[in-house]
């Protein structure tokens, strides 16, 4: 990637100017170029396949990507123009997406979650010229309310739900012609000639994120950092990640981590990636991993949690295994056993597991550690597209997520940034531009120095390694003005009988817990709803025990619904108090 004529953020100044020029002048190479080499370098690999439906080797990807170009092309789609994608995860979703950086356009993939209001306004704020939808949302969408768009494209077979051009008819009807007077004879790796981007701060895709209040933020994610994270990803996982690999796609890829890691990272390595193209049930994921036998899985803490709570913990809590598991001499051969069966649930042939997303219960956390499962977290923001910090599972330390990547600064702004929280500051080639037209949002999110202030909280050990305390916003202050982290308590709290997921709020001075129970294991015990409720009273009673008199909980509160999460599945708090 050239960038002798390197274009300066609004946001930035002279001195973060130089820091990102420095770590940029050694880039040899693009993003979409390594999506062209890949490409041509694996023509007859298969590539991608919609779980139990088609697959597409990558020269039939190609062959989409090309045909895409010239739709793009014909109806007057220029370099630069904004392509929103919304739908769930697919083979046609990731060709579209590819396609849409190849020819020069910005992406702005659309969390397939969001509500219909909050796609209207993604779509017209980002200024799109073109929406790829799903068979769900087009069902949800009202095209009325985004009176800008060109034209709204079927995701599963491209076929246009709307178009309000003649041009963008007229491609889209006559597209295999068109393909064919392009290339009249055949279609060969060699005719593959991707748009290069010109300059490292080039925008590469919008990112609107999930967000806690009002509409989300529209991240401007920059092919440097594109090119950052698939650099580092290349390190981290080229040890187990080699051409022809099978990898699942579960997260959804309008999010940075599933689409970085579970997506582009494999794509570039040849790897075949299959979609789970529906929100799986948990049989669903286990006959997937079962079949598929990943290489490397990328999951939130949630899908780890909910398996081992589920599948491994009961058979652990006989009177007969924790005898054994007290064992010295035994001890190692149970551990190996239950590591074993932990990872035959998982397919049996990863090297890691990477957990990032949300918070980790300690608890299984702790656990697996025991057992000696090959885990690891990490950590990052859409802001950092998304990675900010990782550690191989072999230097894994519990508790932590990792020290600062490759080509990113990590500091703690404390006093004393071992013992004392302070805010988690990070820059490098990873972090954004800065927010689409917010440029206030931008300045409160990045400083003059080029540091993204992330809003989460922690501390950092002297060998680098970072430990999350809460976020800032969601901490509590105590009536002598101490400092409450709730997500600490509700993880204490998350480990006690019946608890499957909790909330803590601060009514006045007091602190209530939300708790939504487990209600199929309080039905497999067949107990009522007043005994989970004196359960819940001994478990408020337990983990008060464990807290400082400013942490202890006044009362716990059942609720009968989960509660609602975003995409990442973090607990959306400004809907609890």
């Amino acid at each position: 990637m050239k960038c002798a004529e390197k274009s300066v953020p609004l946001h930035t100044e002279r001195k973060f100017e130089q820091f990102l020029l420095r770590n940029t002048l050694n880039m040899e190479n693009s993003f979409n170029a390594c999506i062209e080499d890949s490409i041509k370098k694996y023509w007859n690999f298969d590539a991608l396949t919609d779980y139990k439906g088609v697959t597409l080797q990558y020269q039939d990807v190609a062959r989409k990507i090309e045909k895409l170009h010239i739709l793009f092309e014909e109806s007057g789609i220029q370099k630069g123009d904004k392509i929103a994608l919304c739908g769930r995860n697919m083979s046609n979703w990731a060709v579209a997406f590819l396609a849409t950086l190849t020819y020069g356009a910005v992406a702005v993939p659309i969390l397939h979650e969001f509500t219909a209001d909050q796609i209207h306004n993604i779509v017209n704020h980002s200024e799109a010229k073109l929406l790829f939808v799903g068979d769900v949302v087009s069902t949800q969408i009202d095209p009325d309310k985004m009176p800008d768009l060109h034209g709204i494209v079927n995701i599963p077979d491209y076929s246009l739900m709307v178009s309000r051009t003649d041009k963008l008819t007229y491609a889209r009807e006559n597209l295999n012609l068109l393909f064919g007077q392009k290339f009249p004879k055949f279609f060969r790796k060699e005719m593959v000639n991707y748009y290069k981007e010109q300059n490292p701060d080039e925008l590469a895709l919008i990112n609107y994120t999930s967000g806690t209040t009002g509409f989300s933020k529209g991240v401007m994610i920059p092919y440097r950092a594109m090119w950052s994270n698939l650099i580092f990803a290349n390190e981290a996982l080229d040890k187990c990640l080699h051409p022809g690999d099978n990898t699942i796609s579960i997260l959804p890829m309008a999010h940075m981590y599933g689409m970085a890691f579970e997506f582009i990272k494999e794509f570039a390595s040849g790897c075949h990636i299959f979609f789970l193209t529906r929100i799986p049930s948990p049989a669903v994921v286990a006959q997937a991993f079962a079949e598929i036998k990943p290489v490397v899985i990328i999951a939130v803490p949630l899908v780890i949690e909910k398996i081992i709570r589920k599948k491994v913990l009961p058979k652990l809590d006989t009177p007969a295994m924790k005898i054994l598991l007290k064992t010295p001499l035994v001890s190692q051969k149970v551990r190996e056993k239950i590591r074993a069966e932990v990872e035959k649930a998982f397919g049996g042939r990863f090297y890691e597991i990477i957990i990032g997303g949300a918070a980790f219960n300690q608890e299984i956390e702790q656990f697996l550690h025991f057992i000696g499962l090959p885990f690891t977290v990490g950590y990052g923001a859409t802001e950092c597209a998304p990675i900010i910090s990782y550690n191989d599972w072999h230097d894994h330390v519990p508790g932590s997520c990792g020290k600062a990547v490759m080509n990113m600064e990590v500091k703690i702004n404390s006093a004393d940034p071992h013992k004392i929280p302070g805010e988690i500051l990070t820059r490098g080639m990873n972090v954004m531009l800065g927010y689409f037209k917010n440029e206030e949002a931008t300045k409160q999110a990045l400083d003059d120095e080029g540091w993204y202030h992330t809003g989460d909280l922690g501390v950092i050990d002297s060998r680098g390694n970072i430990f999350i305390k809460g976020r800032s916003k969601n901490m509590l202050l105590g009536a002598s003005g101490q400092n409450i982290f709730p997500e600490e308590i509700e993880d204490a709290l998350n480990s006690l009988p019946l608890v499957t997921e909790s909330l803590v709020v601060q009514r006045d001075d007091k602190l209530v817990g939300l708790v939504y129970p487990d209600f199929d294991e309080a039905k497999t015990q067949n107990l009522s709803m007043e005994q989970i409720k004196k359960t819940m009273e001994q478990n408020r009673q337990t983990l008060n025990e464990t807290q400082p008199a400013y942490c202890k909980l006044a009362a716990i509160e059942i609720q009968e619904e989960e509660f609602e999460k975003t995409p990442k599945k973090s607990i959306k708090r400004y809907l609890y108090k």
